[in-house]
């Protein structure tokens, strides 16, 4: 095994990004972070490898300005394992691919049933990778060897991966719809930041009371700060548990929550002033949140049949025609169509019912060209019998 070098320095880059704009073909990409150890989701090492070229491992901290490598690599197609995961840390140090291949995606648009980088590299190339080191700590310094063999050969075979499943699409007609999931892939903007994310502390259903929920919003947000100062992962700090111990134990003094047996984790006693000033603020805080939060308008399918019993008779018509579609082409359902689209469509259909409307509802909803091209047909028809029995046929696309 070749003994693998950490790029640290400008000059080091600059002389990688000459080998790397020599090469030829796409380039393979992969991102290494330190999730579950950091607060943060930037890159803690960045793989690329092209063929003529061989592989180059960047560490973007260290290194600061990768201007030069965009520059090198830009104009060329990246290929990506489970490309969404790591373009947000891509793009955070200015690395933005003109177009992509997806490894995972492909993998289940062909209906592949294992995914995982591992599993479509042994079915497709024979070789077992070795994935160990998934999820190390890759803010470590230095890296050890072992770890950069496997950061590695992340990207070594995934050219070879990517022209083999490129030929399977091939060969199944799938090629004009892999493209549009990638361009989506691509064009995907990031989430919105969620509402009153403290509400996702686990056990925070153990809480009762606006005044206790606001204790406990006190303390996921003062944990929330002194994790991206220190960016730590807030559970490293703090685990979830003991912030909801700390509610419920309800002490009277700094010194009751020192007490706490299940305050625990390695900030509990050392920030124990951070602590309790969240508690006071959170007990004098005056904006009380609400024991309850409006939800999303469509409730859970279990309950449309007493709620809305159209609704849940649309969806129970469609649902199994998706599923026919989706076998039919052999990728997953959710592929061919998310769960939530359809249950979107179903609780509040277009005006008129017609494949027109229903195409453009999907579209409106995120749906790609090839996806409303292959499902709207087989959802109008399922709703108009859900509503007619059967008895007429919907208006056919123009």
């Amino acid at each position: 095994m070749a003994e693998y070098v950490v790029i640290e320095d400008a000059a080091g880059l600059a002389t990688a990004c000459a080998a790397l704009a020599a090469g030829d073909g796409p380039v393979a990409v992969d991102v290494e972070r330190a999730s579950g150890f950091r607060y943060s989701q930037r890159a803690y090492l960045v793989q690329v490898f092209r063929r003529d070229a061989g592989v180059f491992l960047f560490d973007p901290p260290a290194i600061g300005d990768m201007t030069p490598l965009q520059a090198a690599i830009g104009d060329v197609e990246w290929v990506l394992h489970a490309a969404s995961q790591d373009l947000p840390s891509l793009r955070e140090i200015g690395l933005e691919p003109p177009s992509i291949f997806d490894t995972e995606l492909a993998s289940r648009l062909l209906g592949h049933e294992r995914v995982g980088l591992g599993a479509i590299v042994e079915e497709t190339l024979g070789i077992t990778l070795d994935k160990a080191h998934s999820a190390a700590d890759w803010s470590t310094r230095p890296l050890p060897q072992a770890w950069l063999e496997y950061a590695a050969l992340d990207v070594l075979l995934l050219v070879d991966v990517r022209d083999v499943l490129a030929a399977e699409l091939e060969e199944q007609g799938k090629v004009q719809l892999a493209a549009e999931e990638f361009q989506a892939v691509l064009e995907r903007a990031p989430k919105p930041p969620r509402e009153d994310p403290w509400r996702r502390l686990s056990g925070l259903h153990t809480v009762r009371g606006r005044r206790g929920l606001a204790v406990a919003r006190a303390l996921w947000t003062a944990r929330e700060e002194y994790a991206r100062e220190q960016d730590v992962s807030p559970g490293r700090l703090v685990p979830d548990r003991a912030l909801v111990a700390a509610v419920l134990a309800d002490p009277a003094t700094k010194q009751e929550l020192s007490k706490v047996k299940d305050f625990t984790g390695r900030a509990s006693r050392s920030q124990l002033d951070r602590w309790w000033a969240a508690i006071e603020a959170g007990r004098a805080d005056t904006s009380l949140p609400p024991e309850r939060v409006p939800g999303d308008s469509m409730p859970p399918p279990r309950a449309w049949a007493e709620r809305n019993p159209a609704a849940d008779a649309r969806l129970k018509a469609a649902r199994p025609e998706v599923e026919r579609v989706a076998e039919e082409l052999g990728m997953p359902t959710e592929n061919l169509l998310t769960p939530d689209t359809l249950r979107r469509v179903a609780w509040a259909p277009p005006e008129p019912l017609d494949v027109a409307s229903v195409s453009a509802a999907l579209a409106a909803l995120g749906a790609r060209p090839w996806q409303v091209e292959r499902t709207a047909q087989v959802i109008t028809d399922a709703f108009v019998r859900s509503v007619q029995g059967g008895s007429e046929e919907p208006e056919a696309a123009s």
